[in-house]
C-alpha cells in the first residue's frame, strides 16, 4: 500500500496543499489582479478571466459545499445532525 494511500499519507497531502495556498494567498498583491482559467473541455473557445478574489471566493465555496456533502453522507450513516440543539 502507498503512503498517499493511508490517513496519515492524505493529511500531510492536505496540509502541504494548505501551506502552498496560504503562500499563493500571502504573495497577492492586487485582489482584482485577473487571472486566466485553464481551459477545460467545458469551456468556452476564448479565455475566461477571473479576478484573484472571486478564485479565491470560489475555492471557499467549493470546500464548503463539498465538506457539506460529506457531513450528509455522515449523517446518513450515523444518525446525529451536527444543528440537533440537545
Amino acid at each position: 500500500m502507498s503512503w498517499r494511500s493511508t490517513l496519515t499519507g492524505l493529511l500531510k497531502q492536505y496540509a502541504a496543499a494548505a501551506r502552498t495556498t496560504e503562500q499563493a494567498v500571502a504573495d497577492l498583491r492586487d485582489m482584482d489582479r485577473r487571472v486566466p482559467l485553464p481551459s477545460t473541455p467545458w469551456s468556452p473557445p476564448e479565455t475566461v478571466y477571473w479576478s484573484a478574489r472571486r478564485i479565491l471566493l470560489h475555492l471557499i465555496r467549493e470546500t464548503a459545499q463539498h465538506a457539506g456533502h460529506a457531513d450528509i453522507i455522515r449523517e446518513s450513516l450515523d444518525g446525529a445532525s451536527t444543528t440537533a440543539q440537545r
